[in-house]
């Protein structure tokens, strides 16, 4: 009896022990690691986790992030086919890291910050990304640094009521409402970035840098080396 009861215990040691070993080598799940829900696009659980640490007042940002507006069906059906989820981690980087320190670099995270507190990010972000290539880095690139350093507040709010946000969505960016969350994830991304803007994180694939004259074919090499990854 007592022989019999020892291998009953003996047999539930090692069921617990493997269900724990079991545990420990589940990779957490893709939703698991992400900063702002609302700044994600693909499959909630996908096997596969991409990010991209950006600023909006970063010439090669936009242009990585240009090519995907204009091939968003494409893009969203790549997310989908791949089992990926992808979020975007917007910051003031270059406000509080880079040389010239642009002051729309804040503006910009703010007011992105304050329409995705609304609901609006995407919808905020994309006409954003579209605009500011159109109306500064597809012609003069790197060199629109200096007449984007006029712009106020105004600029990003115009850009909001292009989409539908209101009154609330203007009080929050000229009150500063969402700095303090903008201030938070710069300082984390900050920790996460080894080079500067854009910074891709695609699974295990990390890099950084985007030429001002790549386009979706390019892309898409970056993509397929994070799931080579």
């Amino acid at each position: 009896m007592r022989k019999a009861l020892r291998i009953v215990a003996l047999v539930a040691v090692v069921i617990v022990l493997g269900a724990a070993i079991a545990n420990s080598m589940v990779k957490p799940s893709s939703s698991s690691k992400v900063w702002n829900k609302e700044m994600t696009v693909g499959k909630e659980d996908g096997k596969n986790f991409f990010i991209i640490y950006s600023d909006l007042v970063c010439p090669y940002c936009v242009a990585f992030e240009n090519a995907i507006v204009d091939h968003e069906e494409e893009f969203e059906q790549y997310l989908e086919d791949n089992d990926i989820l992808l979020e975007v981690r917007l910051s003031e980087f270059l406000y509080d890291y880079g040389e010239t320190r642009p002051i729309n670099s804040r503006y910009s995270a703010e007011a992105t910050y304050c329409a995705k507190n609304e609901g609006k990010f995407w919808d905020y972000y994309n006409k954003a990304i579209k605009t500011v290539w159109t109306d500064y880095f597809e012609g003069s690139g790197k060199s629109a640094a200096e007449s984007m350093s006029k712009l106020g507040k105004d600029y990003w709010i115009s850009i909001g009521k292009e989409v539908g946000l209101g009154d609330s969505f203007e009080k929050c960016v000229r009150d500063d409402e969402s700095l303090d969350e903008v201030k938070k994830n710069t300082e984390k991304t900050a920790k996460m970035v080894n080079g500067g803007m854009p910074y891709f994180k695609f699974n295990e694939f990390a890099t950084s840098g985007f030429d001002l004259s790549w386009g979706w074919e390019y892309v898409l090499y970056y993509f397929e080396a994070g799931l080579e990854s």
